[in-house]
């Protein structure tokens, strides 16, 4: 079971811009990161974010087209699944409907307090997957 698709607008800035004339590949992962926070951040309760930190246990990329300043990209991220201290993450990086980038990531959720995982339980989780109807 699958969240609804997170929408997070990006913004290219002169600094994404490598050598070549467009966006640098290491900001999708910039992307993917601060796009998969604020779904955490707009979703989550108060004490949750409060509470809670997210580190990156591993990203897969494959990059499809390249993005260029003043482009209107956004990311479009859906929660796949969580278990345990551990969320699984699909992220599209978008132009319109042209897909730029796919990457597929799994996070650890930690306590911000002891920086050992945490588990997400059924009382937070349901902020992130509707029920069925």
């Amino acid at each position: 079971m699958s969240a609804l698709p997170f929408h997070f607008p990006i913004r290219v800035v002169p600094e994404d811009i490598d050598f070549m004339g467009h966006v640098n590949n290491a900001r999708y992962l910039n992307w993917v990161q601060d796009a998969v926070l604020a779904h955490w951040r707009d979703l989550a309760p108060s004490d949750a974010v409060a509470s809670k930190a997210w580190v990156a246990l591993k990203h897969e990329i494959t990059y499809r087209k390249p993005a260029f300043l003043d482009d209107d990209v956004f990311a479009k991220t859906v929660l796949e699944k969580i278990a345990g201290a551990r969320a699984f993450y699909h992220t599209l990086i978008q132009r319109g409907e042209e897909v730029l980038a796919e990457v597929r990531s799994s996070w650890c959720c930690i306590d911000a307090q002891t920086l050992r995982p945490a588990r997400i339980g059924e009382d937070v989780a349901r902020f992130f997957f509707p029920p069925a109807e």
